[in-house]
């Protein structure tokens, strides 16, 4: 028992030290990069500034996949062994970090997004496949600047286990920041997103190989340990 911390079960309890945080697991691979985008217009300026962020993290040496919400089902209307769900999944697993982008539709996330986020379950088996990945969101808006979207994927990710960065990124009049070919032009707004995949790929490099650690949980150690318990009395 600890003086004063009658409560905590002393053998569960982590003394957390920075030897702990040393990385661990093979980092030789770049760092990889999940990205979802919530449009399934030809000319979709979701995806286009999702196709933007992809080229600066590229540059900075990032492996990167973007995923095609064409053809993917609602969620929960068909099995979870669907050809697109179980490609969603599998990528979700693979990634390190993650970048979301939202049109804003009626001020929220387009169900395009969400039905995305909602094919991703918090457990998996033994797997999460969401937590412990860094997050950043972003948006475009077809009016004027707003944060709607951003801060309810901010939230999003919070649920999921994410580590979502402080930084993000609002296009306004979006359809005034992209030429015909769909790339973005110069503005404060494309520095903003360079600002974010500059942060993104930073935290990325810093967090991975630390996440088991990071996410490991007084209150799931202190659960397993009395589940053994148990089980162990069950077999006497």
């Amino acid at each position: 028992m600890i003086p004063n911390l009658p409560n905590i079960n002393s053998a569960q309890l982590d003394m957390p030290t920075l030897d702990k945080l040393a990385p661990a697991g093979d980092l030789t691979h770049p760092p990889r990069i999940l990205m979802l985008y919530g449009s399934l217009r030809e000319r979709s300026f979701s995806r286009f500034l999702t196709e933007e962020a992809a080229r600066i993290l590229e540059h900075f040496g990032a492996e990167v996949r973007i995923f095609d919400p064409t053809a993917l089902p609602m969620a929960g209307s068909v099995p979870e062994d669907h050809p697109k769900v179980a490609e969603l999944r599998a990528l979700s697993l693979w990634s390190e970090g993650q970048v979301w982008c939202s049109p804003e539709r009626h001020g929220a996330i387009t169900a395009v997004m969400k039905n995305q986020i909602d094919w991703i379950p918090l457990e998996q088996g033994a797997l999460r496949p969401s937590q412990g990945r860094t997050l950043a969101v972003m948006q475009v808006c077809g009016g004027s600047q707003s944060f709607n979207v951003v801060n309810t994927m901010r939230l999003l990710g919070r649920w999921m286990r994410m580590f979502t960065i402080p930084n993000q990124s609002s296009v306004p009049m979006a359809y005034k920041e992209f030429d015909d070919h769909g790339r973005m032009r110069p503005s404060g707004y494309y520095e903003r997103v360079v600002d974010v995949m500059e942060e993104l790929f930073k935290m990325t490099l810093l967090l991975r190989g630390r996440t088991d650690y990071l996410t490991d949980r007084y209150s799931e150690r202190n659960e397993r340990s009395i589940k053994a318990i148990d089980n162990q009395i069950r077999k006497i």
